[in-house]
């Protein structure tokens, strides 16, 4: 490494654990790979000594002390941050003031990802490490606070799961924390207490596997901590030092004798095991006791090691190259959301390509780039969804949807926030600071929210009656007023949609009559929210 190396294409990812904070420095190779320019793992315990519910004040500054360090390293280089936190951050009641201390003194927005979307990036960072050609796979990720499970089949991923079992989760429920604990006990772990822990995970991981088994699994692969900690012991039982882990092969057998080792040892005895870090001595028996239980629930003998997992993953997504591949993804994810829920799915498409199409006309004014038309068209395809559970007062439900889906992967949580956000208010009341989710964005995401769902709702008064009749002629803006053009599809088309219907056609299906008036009509009834944001009277014309 160079410490004068500042190249603009350099890549940060960090990884805000339970257990650790990891940052990894690559720039972007030949052939899709990197090369790493520095790395960094230090062990904060965010996640350690409350409820798995609460951030502890001194953990809280152990990891913002770890992230400015970090932030520090990467920004000397010259490399883009991205920051994701997981199962720690993800169920904190205080997430709040954990990441609003890391926003306000180093100036770095962390994203806190869905136990999904981190198995997601997990698998994208897997089938980089390690040759899967067409293997049905399962990779494990045990983490400090919940495990990963996922299918893949090649590069693709199947089917996922996330757990929210852990080292450190394990450790603390069965085996006690501060020195009076079992595990820091100079006597072996009771069995009584292994047996209560087994117990606990051949119920938990019970359901799981039999949603996920019968995958005529090929390939078993092993990434993070706890395994490559395994993994290291095994390597040092077998009196082998191999260069790197990534690859490494252990067997159940191996994994037995690792088990049984550990699990004989006292607290001394175990910091002392050939190939075990002493940072992970005290968690490790919670993490290797729920790896042997996956391995007897999935029927698996065999795992590899993979270096790579959700930082790798988060990189290989921030790669140019990766872009569209995750826009891609991103929609037609929100596409199979709509079209599961939404009844009139067909509407929602249509609505979101009046909206889109509104923005790009008025980007001059608004000002905004590529993610908030992102945000806007996700927003539009998913704004009806609520609409299953009740159409009396749909937009609320579609909310609570948007927020607790696991189908919307590929986006960080700030993202699912906004897209749920702008959906709520497509229709009725406009967004208020009396409304406690709205009143909990900062202005500028508050201000994101009104104007996008302003377009929103004018988008979906141009498609009133659902039959995909309109179209924006022509947008003009003056000082005091923004100015709408619409005409029936087909006539003048300066924004050709691919496969659009000719003008014929469109007037030969049922309702289209070309007469647009009540559209017209609903889309200036719905348009007070784009007047306030933009501070312009909104009128929409067919004239």
């Amino acid at each position: 490494m160079t410490d004068q190396t500042t190249d603009s294409d350099l890549h940060a990812a960090i990884d805000v654990g339970t257990n650790s904070v990891h940052l990894v420095v690559a720039r972007q190779i030949a052939g899709g790979g990197f090369e790493v320019i520095t790395s960094e793992k230090e062990s904060v315990r965010l996640g350690a000594g409350g409820d798995m519910r609460t951030l502890q004040p001194d953990a809280i500054d152990r990891a913002v002390a770890a992230l400015t360090r970090m932030v520090g390293v990467a920004r000397s280089l010259g490399a883009e941050v991205s920051a994701v936190a997981t199962s720690a951050v993800r169920e904190a009641k205080n997430r709040a003031e954990f990441l609003d201390r890391v926003r306000d003194e180093i100036g770095l927005e962390v994203s806190v990802i869905s136990g999904l979307e981190e198995a997601r990036l997990i698998h994208h960072g897997v089938i980089h490490a390690l040759p899967v050609g067409d293997q049905r796979t399962i990779t494990v990720d045990i983490g400090g606070g919940s495990t990963e499970l996922i299918i893949g089949q090649g590069t693709d991923l199947i089917n996922a799961r996330s757990l929210r079992l852990g080292a450190i989760r394990l450790t603390e429920r069965f085996f006690g924390a501060g020195p009076k604990s079992l595990i820091g006990s100079k006597k072996p772990i009771p069995a009584e207490a292994v047996a209560r822990c087994r117990r606990y995970l051949q119920e938990s991981l019970h359901g799981t596997a039999a949603d996920l088994g019968g995958q005529r699994i090929e390939m078993a692969i092993g990434s993070s901590g706890t395994i490559t900690a395994v993994a290291t012991v095994v390597a040092a039982m077998q009196d082998t030092e191999p260069r790197q882990m990534n690859g490494f092969t252990f067997t159940i057998n191996d994994l037995d004798r690792a088990v049984e080792r550990i699990l004989a040892a006292g607290a001394s005895e175990r910091r002392d095991i050939p190939g075990l870090d002493d940072k992970r001595s005290d968690i490790i028996v919670g993490g290797i006791l729920l790896l042997q239980e996956i391995f007897a629930a999935f029927g698996l003998t065999v795992m590899q090691v993979s270096e790579y997992a959700l930082r790798e993953g988060v990189l290989f997504d921030r790669f140019p190259q990766n872009e569209g591949h995750l826009l891609d993804l991103r929609r037609s994810n929100a596409l199979r959301l709509a079209d599961l829920l939404d009844t009139h799915a067909s509407h929602a498409v249509t609505t979101a390509r009046l909206a889109v199409d509104l923005f790009d006309r008025t980007a001059s004014i608004h000002r905004l780039g590529a993610p908030a038309r992102e945000l806007l068209e996700i927003a539009a395809i998913v704004h009806n969804v609520g609409a299953f559970i009740s159409h009396s007062g749909h937009h609320k439900h579609t909310y609570y949807v948007i927020r607790n889906t696991e189908h919307l992967t590929g986006f960080h949580s700030r993202e699912i926030e906004l897209i749920a956000q702008i959906a709520r208010y497509h229709r009725r009341s406009l967004p208020s600071e009396k409304h406690p989710y709205f009143a909990a964005l900062n202005t500028p995401d508050r201000q994101l929210v009104e104007l996008l769902a302003g377009m929103l709702r004018v988008a979906v008064g141009l498609d009133r009656r659902h039959t995909d009749q309109v179209q924006i002629r022509s947008v003009h803006a003056s000082q005091r007023e923004l100015m709408i053009a619409v005409e029936p599809r087909g006539q003048v088309d300066h924004h050709p949609e691919p496969n659009a219907e000719p003008a014929a056609e469109l007037a030969a299906r049922p309702g289209a009559d070309n007469d647009i008036a009540l559209e017209v009509y609903a889309a200036n009834d719905r348009s007070k929210l784009l007047s306030r944001a933009l501070g312009l009277d909104v009128t929409v014309t067919s004239s």
